[in-house]
C-alpha cells in the first residue's frame, strides 16, 4: 500500500493555554503524581498539529529560574507511568518584572503532528512565586 502523498492541512486554528500561571514544582520522574499542567490536547478523532509553545513570565512580579519539562501522554490516565514519556525541556530564566520595560517570552517549536486524543503536559523543575504562562499554537485536523 502506498503512503499518503497528499499534503495535510489544519481545518481550524487551535489555541490552548494553561489556566493561570504555572508556579508549583514537580520532581516526579514519571508524571504520575504532583502538580502537572495540561497545555495541549489533540482532537479526539483526527488529531492535531502543534506548531509551538510560547512561555511568558507573569507581568506582576519576579520569577525564579526553572526548567519546564514537556511530557507526551497517550490520552490515558497520567497515573500510569507507561502512558507518559518526557520528550524535551525548556530553560526558563529568572525575570524581574518592571513597569517601564517589557519582559520577554521563550518560544519552543514543536512543529509536528499529535495523534488523536494525545496530550502534552508541563511540569516545573523548581517552584516560583509568580509563575509562567504558556500558550499552545496549533491546528485541528
Amino acid at each position: 500500500m502506498a503512503a499518503n502523498t497528499s499534503p495535510i492541512f489544519s481545518r481550524t486554528p487551535d489555541i490552548q493555554w494553561v489556566s493561570g500561571y504555572m508556579t508549583a514544582v514537580n520532581t516526579t520522574a514519571d508524571l504520575t503524581s504532583g502538580t502537572i499542567y495540561l497545555i495541549f490536547t489533540a482532537d479526539a478523532t483526527e488529531g492535531g498539529y502543534l506548531r509551538k509553545l510560547k512561555f511568558r513570565p507573569t507581568p506582576a512580579g519576579t520569577t525564579t529560574k526553572t526548567v519546564a519539562r514537556l511530557w507526551l501522554n497517550n490520552g490515558s490516565t497520567t497515573g500510569t507511568a507507561a502512558n507518559n514519556v518526557p520528550f524535551d525541556e525548556v530553560s526558563l530564566p529568572a525575570v524581574t518584572a518592571d513597569a517601564d520595560d517589557p519582559t520577554y517570552g521563550i518560544e519552543y517549536v514543536f512543529d509536528g503532528n499529535v495523534p488523536p486524543g494525545y496530550r502534552i503536559y508541563i511540569t516545573l523543575g523548581t517552584g516560583t512565586a509568580n509563575g509562567w504562562a504558556c500558550t499552545a499554537f496549533a491546528g485541528k485536523y
